[in-house]
C-alpha cells in the first residue's frame, strides 16, 4: 500500500474517531440515556437523585461537547457517578407470562454512530441488572400504572432547558408506557428528531403550548388530549355561532338554531348545509386543527374537532351554505357562551319498544345504568330483536348485561398490560365475560356503532359480538381502547391509553376501530330530512334479514 493510501486511511480513521455531532444528535442521545437511566438504573429509579437537576446540568455540559469521543467520555463519567449497580439475580428469573414485544426497542444503545463499546457496555449492564419492584416515578393499582413524583415547572415558558425537560419527560413516558407506540404514523424516534428543533424555537407561552400540543398529537390516540386554556382562547376562540349541526359527507347540516340573550336573528336556518367557514372547506378545517388534536384515525379526528367548527375569536364568521338548491354566503355573528341561552337537555328514554307489537326493543346505552338492567330485561326479554344503541358512552353496564344476554362464558378481548419490571414490554392476558346461561336472550342483538363509540363503548361492542345472533351496524368505531393514564405535562392536563386492547386472536382495534357487519353512514340528504339512517338500516335488517 502506498504512502498516500496509508495517509488517506489514517485521515479517515482519525476523522471517524473524532466524529462531529449535531446539536440535535447530542440532545436525542441525552433524551434517551436520561429516560433509560430514570426507569432502569436502580439508584435513579428509586428516587435517590434529583434527576431533573441532573438533566439541566447535562444540557449545559453538552454545549461544550463537539464530537463522539467527548460525548462518550461524558456519558461514561455520568453513568459511573450514579453508583455501583449490583447484579440482579431476580432479573434472570423466567416467568410464565406471554409477552408482547412490538414496543420494546433498546437497539439505540448499540448505535455505533453515537456510542462506543464502553458506554454501550455500561448501558447493557444496567439493562440486565435493571430496577425491579417499586419505582419512585410510577406506581401500580392492580395491573394499571399511574405516574407520580414529577416536579411541576408551571405552564408558562421560562427557559429552553425546562422546555426540553418537558419534551424529554413526555417522549420517555410514551417510549416506556404507551402500548400503541408501534402503531403511530411517525416512528417515535423520528418524532424526537423533529421536535427538538421546534422546542428550541419556542419563545413565548402560546408557542410553548402549541408545540406541546403538536407533540401530544404525534401519538395518534383518540384518548389523548392537551388541555390548554391558552390554545382554546387564541386558536379556537371563545365565541360561537349559536347553532347545532351534524357532520355528514364533509359538510355540516344545521339541525337547530339556539336563541341568544340579545334576541338577535340568525342568518342560518335548519336544514342549511355549511361547506365553507372563513374560506376553508370543512375537511381543510379538520386538517388545520388536526395538527394539534390527537386522534386514532381520520374519523376520530373529525369527532374531536367537529365541535370547534363554529367557534371563533372574532365577532363573526363568513359561511358558505347550500339552501334550497342555491349556494349562498352569509355572515353569522358569534356570541360568548354566556350569551347563548342554554336549553334544558331532553332526558333520553332509557329503553322502549319501536313497534306496536312490541317485537323490537331499543336500549340507549348512554343513559341506562346498572340499576336499570333488571327492569329493562324484564320488559324486553320476550322481543324478537333488541337494538342496543352504542353511539355514545355506556355507564359500566358491560358485565351484568353480559350475564343476561350471552349463552356462555367466552373470551371477548385480549389486553396487554405494562411489565413494570422490564419497561416497554407488555404481557398478554385474555379476558372472559358472561357465564353459562340457559336462559340467555334468544333474539337478534343489533348494535349501532359509529365514530362516537370509543373505549369502554368499544369493549362493550366486543361483548355483544359474542352473542350468536349479534349484528353490528353503522361505521367504524373510534379505534381508541384500553384504560387511560392521566398526568400533566408542563402543568397541563393530558393522558394517553395505558393498556392495549385487541381481538381475542390478537388483531388490533386501536386506530382501526371495530368494523361493523353492515356499514352505513349519515348522508346530507338523510340528516336534512331528520332521519336516523343507521337506526333505519337496523330496522330494515330485522325485517329482511340482510
Amino acid at each position: 500500500m502506498g504512502k498516500i493510501s496509508l495517509f488517506i486511511l489514517f485521515f479517515y480513521s482519525l476523522h471517524f474517531s473524532a466524529q462531529s455531532l449535531s446539536e440535535t444528535q447530542k440532545l436525542e442521545s441525552l433524551c434517551k440515556v436520561w429516560g433509560f437511566l430514570k426507569y432502569y438504573h436502580p439508584h435513579v429509579a428509586k428516587g435517590d437523585l434529583d434527576w431533573d437537576k441532573q438533566l439541566f446540568e447535562k444540557i449545559d455540559e453538552l454545549d461544550t461537547i463537539c464530537d463522539k469521543d467527548q460525548l462518550n467520555e461524558f456519558y461514561s463519567n455520568w453513568i459511573s457517578s450514579l453508583g455501583k449497580v449490583d447484579e440482579c439475580k431476580d432479573c434472570l428469573k423466567e416467568d410464565k407470562k406471554i409477552y408482547f414485544l412490538r414496543n420494546f426497542d433498546l437497539s439505540w444503545i448499540e448505535n455505533k454512530q453515537i456510542f462506543d463499546k464502553n458506554v454501550t457496555g455500561q448501558l447493557l449492564y444496567i439493562q440486565s441488572n435493571r430496577n425491579i419492584g417499586s419505582s419512585y416515578y410510577f406506581g401500580k393499582s392492580g395491573k394499571k400504572v399511574y405516574f407520580r413524583n414529577e416536579h411541576s415547572y408551571g405552564s408558562k415558558f421560562t427557559s429552553k432547558k425546562i422546555g426540553l425537560l418537558e419534551l424529554f419527560r413526555y417522549w420517555n413516558l410514551v417510549e416506556y408506557f404507551f402500548p400503541y407506540k408501534y402503531l403511530t404514523d411517525q416512528n417515535w424516534n423520528n418524532v424526537l428528531t423533529e421536535m427538538i428543533p421546534k422546542f428550541f424555537k419556542i419563545g413565548n407561552d402560546e408557542s410553548y403550548h402549541l408545540t406541546l400540543a403538536e407533540l401530544v398529537a404525534k401519538i395518534d390516540d383518540s384518548h389523548a388530549f392537551l388541555y390548554s386554556p391558552l390554545i382554546n382562547a387564541n386558536l379556537y376562540g371563545k365565541r360561537k355561532v349559536p347553532a347545532e349541526y351534524i357532520y355528514a359527507e364533509g359538510k355540516l347540516v344545521v339541525t337547530k338554531i339556539i336563541k341568544n340573550k340579545l334576541d338577535e336573528e340568525m342568518p342560518l336556518k335548519i336544514g342549511d348545509v355549511i361547506y365553507d367557514v372563513n374560506g376553508k372547506t370543512i375537511p381543510q378545517m379538520v386538517n388545520s386543527f388536526g395538527k394539534y388534536i390527537p386522534a386514532s384515525n381520520s374519523w376520530g379526528k373529525i369527532t374531536k374537532v367537529k365541535n370547534l367548527f363554529l367557534f371563533s375569536a372574532n365577532d363573526s364568521l363568513t359561511l358558505k351554505i347550500e339552501r334550497d338548491g342555491q349556494n349562498l354566503a352569509v355572515t353569522a355573528k358569534t356570541y360568548l357562551l354566556q350569551d347563548i341561552i342554554r336549553e334544558k337537555s331532553i332526558v333520553q328514554q332509557k329503553w322502549k319498544f319501536l313497534d306496536a307489537d312490541k317485537k323490537t326493543g331499543y336500549v340507549n346505552m348512554g343513559s341506562i345504568e346498572k340499576s336499570d338492567l333488571d327492569d329493562m330485561y324484564k320488559d324486553l326479554k320476550s322481543t324478537a330483536s333488541i337494538i342496543f344503541d352504542l353511539r355514545n358512552y355506556p355507564k359500566q353496564t358491560i358485565f351484568p348485561l353480559s350475564r343476561m344476554i350471552l349463552p356462555e362464558k367466552s373470551i371477548y378481548y385480549q389486553f396487554n398490560f405494562p411489565e413494570t419490571d422490564y419497561l416497554s414490554k407488555f404481557y398478554i392476558a385474555k379476558n372472559s365475560i358472561g357465564r353459562k346461561n340457559r336462559d340467555y336472550y334468544k333474539g337478534n342483538v343489533i348494535v349501532l356503532v359509529d365514530e362516537n363509540t370509543q373505549s369502554q363503548a368499544e369493549t362493550t361492542a366486543m361483548m355483544f359480538k359474542q352473542h350468536p345472533k349479534a349484528k353490528l351496524i353503522g361505521s367504524n368505531t373510534s379505534g381508541a381502547n384500553g384504560d387511560i393514564i392521566r398526568f400533566k405535562i408542563a402543568d397541563l392536563d393530558t393522558c394517553f391509553t395505558g393498556l392495549g386492547a385487541y381481538y381475542p386472536d390478537g388483531r388490533e382495534t386501536q386506530r382501526i376501530g371495530i368494523i361493523p357487519d353492515i356499514v352505513i353512514k349519515p348522508t346530507v340528504k338523510g340528516v336534512k330530512k331528520g332521519k336516523d339512517e343507521v337506526l333505519e338500516r337496523a330496522l330494515n335488517y330485522i325485517k329482511t334479514g340482510f
